[in-house]
């Protein structure tokens, strides 16, 4: 069946008087003629390979390129410091960002969530809420069923893939799924987790694609702790009571316009923008 606008899951969740979550449940189960025990099992599975990935990050790997690896590490050293500007919380969203963008960088394994190069935003969000509020799984799995719900939607209405729709595709899809996500864990209700979506994606609406080297390293790594930071800060406002001006739908059928309206050279080809850059050259000639 499938989702092309968030607001058709919201009236089905009326509807039937089920939460967000559940939805999508069922339409999984429609979809791939499963019960709800084996959607659900499914769901958790990609959780515990989250997990998995995330305890298995290692200082010492390096990617083959060189330039990635060994940054998670600093993060969390930085975490345990008391001269930070930001808490705790924040700075672990920031540590495991990194750590599962670098795993990706070292062929190690990972969840796309959307997609590899964004790999890093719904992880860092969910397991540091996990960590840090003692959440139990079974929550968390139920915040994946939401995120995968935006990200359906976005993926119908406009693009995951940065090929095609340039960044605001991958960290601005992961940031937008995970930012309703931990709407839901905060016990925000559907309006909210609808006005989180879109607050983060309108924060980046027009992200180009310019990976240097053509690599998913620079400058992807280290946007997926933007785009994971930017989902936080999206869903504390929903939360608070601000509203989105554009409705979610609107946001993402926007940012579909945008994504046709970037040229190709700002979508992945490595073309234009950071890639092109005098000391990305001398990257892209030692590759």
């Amino acid at each position: 069946m499938g989702f092309s606008k968030l607001s058709e899951i919201i009236q089905m969740s009326e509807k039937n008087n089920l939460p967000f979550w559940e939805i999508i449940m069922q339409d999984d189960m429609h979809e791939r003629n499963v019960c709800k025990e084996e959607s659900f099992s499914k769901m958790e599975q990609m959780l515990n390979a989250m997990i998995e990935a995330d305890k298995s990050y290692s200082p010492e790997l390096r990617s083959q390129s060189g330039l990635s690896g060994g940054d998670g590490a600093k993060l969390e050293a930085f975490r345990k410091q008391e001269n930070r500007l930001i808490g705790t919380f924040l700075t672990m969203v920031m540590e495991k960002a990194v750590k599962m963008g670098e795993s990706n960088a070292c062929m190690k394994r990972i969840v796309a969530a959307p997609t590899a190069g964004s790999c890093g935003v719904i992880p860092a969000v969910l397991l540091t809420y996990m960590d840090q509020k003692n959440v139990e799984k079974e929550k968390i799995v139920q915040a994946l069923f939401v995120a995968a719900g935006i990200g359906q939607v976005i993926a119908t209405t406009a693009s995951i893939s940065g090929a095609e729709g340039g960044c605001q595709a991958e960290i601005g899809s992961a940031s937008s799924m995970a930012a309703s996500a931990i709407t839901y864990l905060e016990g925000g209700n559907n309006q909210q987790i609808a006005t989180a979506a879109a607050l983060a994606m309108k924060n980046m609406l027009g992200l180009t694609c310019d990976p240097v080297a053509g690599l998913v390293e620079v400058p992807c790594i280290k946007r997926n702790v933007a785009g994971a930071v930017n989902a936080i800060i999206a869903s504390q406002m929903a939360i608070a009571g601000i509203s989105s001006a554009i409705p979610a739908d609107e946001v993402f059928e926007s940012m579909e316009r945008i994504g046709n309206l970037l040229p190709s050279c700002l979508k992945e080809t490595s073309k234009e923008g950071l890639a092109v850059t005098p000391t990305a050259q001398k990257f892209t000639a030692t590759k």
